[in-house]
């Protein structure tokens, strides 16, 4: 216990790093000092209380004849219950991970529908929305930045939504919610996504009662979600310019949603800037920065990457999975621990016997075998048990997301074999120095 507490106090900064937060330990606390001192109270007594019994329970004149004492079977039977438990949650440990893993990179590899590589965001400040026609021909003469647009929200985030959309053909009383999103000319083009029918807006006010829909929109229109179909919202009544190819926002794990994007800059909120492929970030982070100090002087250059703020989705999920990997790793050095533990008794138990078999001609490949196959057996059985639990677990977790990767069968079967092999490496150590002790030592006795 006071073991486990120092390595806290050492531990503590890099877990803290490590989940996002500022833990303390107020040992002194009475709840805290109460609740170590009891938990090493309980752990003493539960640990020791079997040994205790088993020992209380002899019979001492069947003990100091040496005869075969009839609890010993039970001994056995307990230790190994005990490996293969141990051996089994490390199991279910890393196949957690692994799965965890593959489904943070299954997500990040999703197609968008949009391009997120070498995409900024900066908010509007000062005069960015006045100026914007200026900030983007100076940007454009960088010649860094391909495109630039500026809307209502950025594209992973669209929080818009209302439900009094119309248009022919709807069915009366029907109220469907549906997200908007408010945006500049080329806006389409700057987060490449693709057009699959129609045009972009045109530059200025000169589309100010056009829409662009996407694929789910156009399907929930009907015969009028095509180029020239009219969307109705309070008393305006807008033409649908252009079809857009379906892309995630708000919810990465799902599919996409039914969007309307009108065209406009006055309510924007964000710029997205497209940079040329195969540029130099920080030159052209530079040269962005000097247009912008001169464009939009007493206001910083603030930017944030598109990529980055969509890997800070999957924080909870990297989270869990970097958790699952050091658990699992505790789980295997525990059970290493007790493994080795196991085998070094096991080997001492068996001294006069591999004594023998070695006077017999026994190899010292058939010694050591001998004495791992035992081991290997019980953590052979802990892969089986681990394999269902393992997998009804990661499956069940799996189903909290609609977009999500599947279970294979290497995910259950790397875990056993990383299992198998440590279990082998631990055991051999004793069983390898067992078999090559000189049998003349441990025969002399008899």
């Amino acid at each position: 216990m006071l073991s486990a507490i120092a390595l806290i106090y050492v531990l503590m900064p890099f877990y803290n790093q490590l989940v996002g937060k500022q833990l303390s330990l107020n040992l002194f606390r009475p709840a805290y000092l109460g609740t170590l001192l009891g938990m090493g109270l309980v752990t003493g007594l539960l640990a020791g209380s079997y040994p205790a019994f088993l020992l209380s329970s002899f019979n001492p004149v069947t003990a100091l004849k040496g005869s075969k004492l009839s609890n010993a079977a039970n001994a056995v039977t307990v230790r190994k219950v005990l490996v293969i438990s141990q051996f089994a949650a490390a199991v279910i440990l890393i196949a957690a991970t692994i799965v965890v893993y593959k489904q943070v990179h299954f997500i990040r590899q999703r197609n968008l529908g949009y391009s997120k590589s070498n995409l900024l965001y900066l908010d509007l400040q000062g005069g960015m929305k006045a100026n914007f026609s200026g900030i983007t021909n100076s940007l454009l003469a960088t010649g860094e930045v391909e495109n630039a647009a500026v809307s209502l929200h950025d594209a992973l985030h669209v929080h818009s939504f209302g439900d009094g959309f119309g248009w022919q053909g709807k069915k009366p009383g029907t109220r469907l919610p549906i997200h908007s999103n408010v945006v500049s000319s080329g806006y389409i083009r700057t987060m490449h996504m693709q057009l699959l029918d129609g045009r972009d807006f045109n530059p200025g006010d000169m589309d100010s009662s056009s829409v662009i829909i996407n694929q789910q929109m156009a399907g929930v229109m009907g015969e009028s979600g095509k180029v020239g179909g009219l969307l109705f919202t309070g008393k305006h009544t807008m033409t649908v310019v252009g079809v857009i190819r379906d892309f995630i926002f708000n919810d990465i794990y799902g599919s996409s949603a039914p969007i309307v994007l009108f065209n406009g800059h006055s309510s924007a909120t964000v710029m997205a800037l497209r940079l040329k492929a195969g540029s130099n970030l920080p030159q052209a982070l530079t040269r962005i920065a000097k247009v912008m100090n001169k464009e939009n002087p007493g206001f910083p250059f603030e930017y944030r990457f598109a990529d980055e703020d969509f890997g800070k989705l999957f924080a909870d999920e990297s989270l869990i999975g970097k958790l699952a990997g050091i658990f699992a790793m505790l789980a295997i050095f525990i059970s290493c621990l007790g493994l080795f533990g196991l085998a070094a008794y096991t080997a001492e138990r068996r001294t006069k016997e591999i004594g023998i078999r070695k006077v017999l001609g026994a190899p010292v490949a058939s010694l050591s075998g001998l004495l791992a196959k035992e081991f290997l057996v019980l953590v052979a059985v802990s892969c089986l048990i681990a394999f269902p639990v393992a997998w009804w677990c990661m499956y069940n977790w799996l189903q909290n997301y609609a977009y999500r990767t599947t279970i294979a069968w290497w995910m259950v079967l790397l875990p056993a074999l990383s299992a198998l092999v440590i279990a082998l490496v631990t055991v051999s150590v004793h069983a390898v120095k067992a078999a090559l002790a000189n049998p003349v030592k441990s025969l002399r006795s008899d």
